[in-house]
């Protein structure tokens, strides 16, 4: 195989008759008869290749793999093109290597008004050699690369929390994974790092950070996936003004370098009745006209909401949520009245973070799992091992969670979740690339104990 020189996106007028080599896929393929000229494309960009009376050109197609040797030149007048960095150079091919071939791709790369998404999904490889796909994943990496720079600057270590852990539903559905070697018993996939973060809290490094992937078993959306990415953080002596101030400095800093967009900080704030009283919501956009983004902190949302179907209180946001200090009294006599130290970062109407103090202190958290109808033995064996940790001197602490996937949709300026993953879900939770999730044999199922019901005229 030729040995590339420069990539596709590199060459310009500083180049011409220097000897270069590149590799890369045909974009796309013009015939002049005598003349074939073809733009090759990297991951970097394009450059326009020239073949004189060349037979292997010939035969080159849409998405060919190949290399080519020759000598830059300057294009001729009236034929650059300024759209692209090498637009005023081509390369006189000398050499060529059909490195491998391809089929006719299902769709081109550059007209997608008319291909489903379906099919996009499919051919995801295909659909993410696209230029503007491929912008999208590098911005996904450029952001969380931005993340991890800053938060390191501010005394926060970053620790993987485990993936197969306990069932303790957090108001989703949890995907669960039987066991072999326990059989009958099942691991969840976590829908956050919640208890694993505030043991960390417990464990004395106050200042963690994760870029988590979290799995829930929920109804599908734009906005959502059955797994997605969110920045996890928690902290250890703090309050809300603290969590706030870092927050806001981290997004400042990502988008100034990763967007050159700068915000104005602090965020405005508003308490959830206020919200709900002047915009009847509490996600509401508080953008003026023809401001790229409005950043408001909702705060102070109620503790508890009343089941209707089910005539008990529920949590409104999850029960580790801490309630505001002068509102502790109410919780037996007044549940409706009681606020909590809750907040949403919500950006154009978009929640896009989410978070709390929590509760450190072990006889406040049995109160609050006995106000939501959980008796003791279902709080032991569910929570026991958090209720263990708080008796030995729990920190005061609290976190956020911002859904990475959300926020590069919003900077991205797409409808959907989806154009910022790699390899995504579709709205059914599928995967149309791999044709997940598929039936498995017999054995498989015997050794985990398990037996599928057929369903009736299957």
């Amino acid at each position: 195989m030729l040995k590339r020189t420069h990539t596709c996106g590199e060459l310009t007028a500083k180049n011409i008759g220097e000897k270069a080599t590149l590799l890369g896929w045909v974009h796309k393929r013009r015939d002049h008869g005598k003349i074939i000229f073809i733009d090759i494309r990297d991951r970097y960009g394009i450059t326009q290749i020239v073949f004189f009376k060349n037979k292997k050109a010939e035969e080159l197609r849409s998405e060919y793999v190949i290399g080519v040797t020759g000598v830059v030149q300057r294009r001729p007048k009236g034929t650059e093109n300024p759209k692209v960095t090498t637009g005023e150079v081509e390369l006189g091919v000398e050499e060529v290597e059909i490195i491998n071939s391809s089929l006719t791709p299902p769709f081109e790369l550059d007209e997608m008004a008319d291909v489903s998404e379906e099919v996009r999904l499919k051919y995801r490889y295909i659909d993410l050699r696209r230029p503007e796909m491929q912008k999208r994943i590098f911005l996904r990496h450029r952001i969380c690369k931005s993340i991890r720079d800053f938060l390191d600057k501010e005394d926060f270590i970053e620790v993987e929390t485990p993936i197969l852990t306990k069932s303790t539903p957090e108001g989703a559905r949890d995907f669960l994974v039987p066991s072999r070697l326990n059989k009958g018993s099942f691991y969840a996939l976590p829908q956050s790092p919640q208890l694993f973060k505030q043991l960390l809290m417990v464990s004395g490094f106050e200042r963690y950070f994760q870029i988590a992937k979290c799995f829930r078993d929920e109804d599908l959306r734009s906005d959502r996936q059955p797994e997605f990415t969110q920045l996890d953080m928690e902290m250890s002596f703090v309050d809300e003004d603290t969590i706030f101030d870092i927050t806001e400095r981290f997004l400042c800093h990502a988008f100034k370098e990763v967007l050159g967009k700068g915000l104005k900080a602090p965020f405005p704030r508003m308490t959830y009745h206020e919200a709900m009283e002047k915009y009847k919501s509490d996600k509401p956009d508080i953008r003026e006209p023809g401001e790229d983004f409005a950043f408001l902190w909702v705060v102070n949302f109620p503790l508890f909401k009343f089941n209707e179907e089910e005539k008990h209180w529920d949590m409104e946001h999850h029960p580790f949520t801490s309630p505001v200090h002068e509102d502790i009294d109410l919780i037996k006599s007044a549940p409706d009245k009681v606020r909590s130290r809750a907040y949403d970062l919500v950006v154009n109407g978009v929640e896009i973070a989410s978070g709390s103090i929590r509760i450190h202190k072990k006889d406040l958290q049995e109160k609050i799992f006995s106000q939501i109808g959980l008796d003791a033995a279902h709080v032991r064996e569910r929570f026991g091992f958090l209720l263990d940790a708080f008796s030995y001197g729990a920190p005061p602490h609290g976190g956020i969670a911002l859904g990475l996937d959300r926020l590069l949709a919003l900077i991205s300026g797409v409808e959907s979740i989806r154009d910022v993953i790699a390899f995504p879900k579709t709205q059914k939770a599928s995967c149309p690339l791999t044709d997940a999730p598929s039936q498995v044999d017999e054995r498989q199922l015997k050794e985990l104990g398990i037996k599928v019901e057929k369903r009736r005229g299957i």
